[in-house]
């Protein structure tokens, strides 16, 4: 082995090492919901060496990266023989993305992938796959439903940008082995983004869409759908409703689409989504969210306006940038929830709440008014209530004001 070689591979072993095993420290927020951490928790420089390097000096003298990554993002998560599991969508520099499965033993820091990403079985004539969901349903299966983006066969020969999504879904039992279902059918003609309720609804699998008209616009059929089938090995949707309509000049006026599948609470399903408007910087990802009844799960019952979580600092910067995606989160027993999110198109992060806040903050956060009226109304209405607090003493001088989350 030659001195060159064995120095390059120690330092990039090194590297390595010290970013896989560095602490995460938590960041104290304004919001008070949640707290994000300093550091991002997968990169492309989480991804195995060996994975980029083929580590021979005879055939790799000078150590070269043989296979680039290029962003690790948009993971799915679920608690896995009690570690915190990352589905992630890693990147290659070839633009074609694939699935592996990254472990942690808190959920904040020391992500370290497995030894090989997921093989998942192929479908002809799909291109690439991506932002991949995993749901451990009742039925006793771990699903995973993901984009599955082909060319479209419509577009004209120097078309080389016009593709066709749809719905693919897969099931396991380990994470590593995986059985390809046929794709999801809906009366919709492009699926990117679909969840998978955990739970029978109704005696029939429930599942969060996306209708979409092509593959970047929303069109007509924007907003988070919603629909029912009989059999995931068949899945067929035949009617989709809308449950959570794009609006003008909100956050999500371009699009709107389910982040991971929603927590069970004693006071209905909370549920993380995104949002998107144009800008003149481009279009701008937000996270919004959302609960529905606990019986009724397509009833929309609270929905605090604005955003939730949205690009801040470093996060603007990236492959995309202005994104802030998730596709998964993760409640403890102990009632912490983990938010695992992406900013640009580049690299995943954590932020961490509680069920508690999060149904605080849905609950009692106003609703958008939708009009420039509306929100100073709302906005006299929180200084109405503090001028009749006492601060010091925390008590009321008047218990004629209420503050109604309208």
């Amino acid at each position: 082995m030659n001195e060159y070689f064995q120095n390059r591979l120690k330092h990039l072993r090194d590297t390595q090492s010290e970013l896989l095993h560095k602490r995460n420290v938590e960041k104290k927020s304004i919001n008070g919901v949640y707290n994000r951490f300093e550091n991002p928790i997968l990169t492309p420089r989480h991804t195995p060496l060996e994975w980029r390097f083929v580590l021979d000096p005879a055939s790799n003298p000078f150590l070269l990266e043989r296979f680039g990554i290029n962003a690790v993002f948009n993971s799915g998560a679920m608690k896995f023989n009690n570690k915190y599991i990352l589905a992630a969508r890693v990147e290659g520099k070839n633009r074609k993305s694939f699935f592996a499965i990254a472990e942690s033993e808190n959920g904040i820091d020391n992500f370290k992938f497995w030894n090989t990403p997921i093989e998942m079985p192929p479908v002809e004539g799909e291109t690439n796959l991506y932002d991949m969901r995993v749901v451990q349903h009742e039925d006793g299966w771990i699903y995973g439903l993901f984009c599955a983006e082909r060319r479209d066969p419509q577009a004209r020969d120097g078309d080389q940008s016009s593709a066709v999504a749809q719905c693919g879904i897969a099931r396991t039992k380990d994470l590593k082995k995986w059985e390809r279902l046929p794709d999801l059918k809906t009366p919709s003609p492009q699926q990117r983004n679909v969840v998978l309720h955990p739970e029978f609804y109704k005696g029939k699998y429930a599942l969060y869409t996306r209708p979409q008209d092509s593959f970047i616009d929303a069109g007509a059929g924007g907003g988070i759908g919603f629909g029912v089938c009989d059999d995931m090995t068949n899945a067929v949707i035949t009617e989709e409703i809308v449950i959570d309509k794009k609006r003008y000049h909100t956050v999500y006026e371009a699009k709107n689409g389910l982040g991971p599948a929603p927590i069970k609470t004693a006071k209905g399903w909370l549920h993380l989504a995104h949002g998107v408007r144009n800008t003149a910087a481009g279009l701008r990802y937000v996270l919004y969210m959302f609960m529905t009844d606990l019986h009724d799960i397509a009833k929309v019952i609270h929905k605090p306006g604005g955003y939730f979580m949205a690009p801040e600092g470093d996060e603007r910067v990236g492959d995309v940038s202005n994104v802030t995606f998730a596709n998964g989160w993760i409640a403890d027993e102990d009632g912490t929830v983990f938010i695992y999110y992406a900013s640009a198109d580049l690299r995943m992060h954590v932020a961490v709440s509680s069920i508690e806040k999060l149904l605080d903050y849905v609950i009692s956060t106003p609703e958008d008014g939708f009009t420039s009226e509306a929100s100073v109304k709302t906005v006299m209405k929180i200084i109405e209530r503090n001028n009749s607090i006492d601060i010091h003493n925390g008590e009321e001088h008047t218990k004629n004001h209420e503050f109604a989350a309208s």
